[in-house]
């Protein structure tokens, strides 16, 4: 080893799911499988592009402006960045200081673990139960904070308002970080607790159900003393988070709430109509809140049939991890590529 070699931070990155360059049925990293609504492209066409010389607004006014007035908070309440992964990553770097631990699920969004670690933040892993679902008694004690993604990742179990509140009253000394990447496919936002905890965080992604991925937009929503701080630690790290292209078109796309709520609509839709699908085919599922399906098989082993997928050209998840070994994270897709996905499963575990 090189002397400036044991300088250097060593961390276990995250691992994201295969972006493949040819044309595959792409079930494996949650995208939504319908455009962005309509006034996005509008607002592409008609953005000027000599903006892009210029640098863009620090304080993203026109897209925090445009959530806060779809949420009916604040413009001091909402921060946004680079995707979700952005903005969490600063409430890490900005909240996580304690010398106690961060409590989240052992079973979660893998990069919680990547943030602590590349932070030198302390961290527990609180086990799931049997049925995968978080146990709020084990977030009771004593911590340095708090994050879960509700619906929880890659189980798609979604826990209810009450729940929320409960974790919250337990934790009332610490700053309490709810994720909420796949909210709009399950049921009710945490957002209501906003104006009753004040160290309540909660984190949303134009990724998932606003068909945005590519543009790389995420907010947080939080009192306004919290996200003060935030923007504190984003001026002294970035004050160009954002770029223009990504305020205007994600301004855009809040404003059409009709278009928004349809697609939503398709996906749960599929994803309702797919889980049958499965458990015909012998698969179990967890009663998914979120636009994927976390399935297993009693007698097709998960690995093999993740290759016998690729193969065919259909691309699922896989992580072969402790307790989730045998299973597999499947994007709800198009109605017709989810048939494709069934025809193959039924060639396969059937004939």
């Amino acid at each position: 080893m090189k002397a400036y070699e044991k300088n250097i931070r060593i961390v276990e990155p995250y691992v994201p799911g295969e972006q493949p360059q040819h044309k595959v049925i792409k079930l494996n990293t949650n995208e939504n499988p319908y455009p962005p609504a309509p006034g996005v492209k509008e607002a592409l066409e008609k953005m000027d592009a000599d903006r892009l010389r210029l640098y863009p607004d620090p304080e993203a006014s026109a897209l925090t402006e445009a959530l806060a007035k779809y949420y009916g908070v604040g413009k001091n309440q909402v921060f946004v960045g680079v995707g979700s992964d952005d903005v969490l990553s600063m409430c890490f770097l900005t909240f996580f200081n304690s010398d106690k631990p961060v409590l989240f699920p052992d079973i979660t969004y893998s990069f919680y673990k990547v943030w602590a670690e590349l932070y030198r933040i302390p961290y527990e892993c609180q086990k799931l139960d049997e049925n995968f679902r978080i146990v709020k008694e084990d977030y009771y004690k004593e911590n340095g904070g708090v994050i879960f993604p509700n619906p929880n990742a890659p189980t798609g179990l979604y826990e209810d308002i009450r729940f929320v509140e409960d974790v919250l009253t337990h934790n009332q000394d610490v700053i309490v970080i709810v994720d909420e990447a796949y909210i709009d496919f399950a049921g009710e936002s945490a957002l209501k607790l906003i104006d009753r905890y004040e160290n309540l965080i909660v984190v949303q992604t134009f990724s998932k159900a606003r068909s945005m991925a590519g543009m790389r937009i995420g907010y947080a929503i939080a009192s306004p003393k919290l996200i003060g701080y935030l923007n504190d630690v984003k001026y002294s790290f970035n004050s160009y988070t954002m770029n223009q292209t990504s305020l205007v078109c994600g301004a855009a796309s809040v404003k059409d709430e009709e278009y928004f709520r349809h697609t939503v609509k398709m996906i749960v839709d599929t994803r309702e109509w797919a889980k049958k699908q499965f458990e015909e085919l012998g698969f179990r599922c967890l009663d998914s809140g979120a636009n994927f399906l976390f399935v297993t098989h009693p007698e097709q082993d998960a690995k093999e049939l993740f290759e016998a997928l690729k193969e065919a050209g259909i691309y699922v998840r896989y992580w072969g991890s402790s307790r989730i070994e045998q299973y597999l994270r499947v994007t709800v897709g198009l109605r017709e590529e989810m048939e494709i996905l069934f025809r193959f499963l039924r060639n396969k575990i059937i004939n």
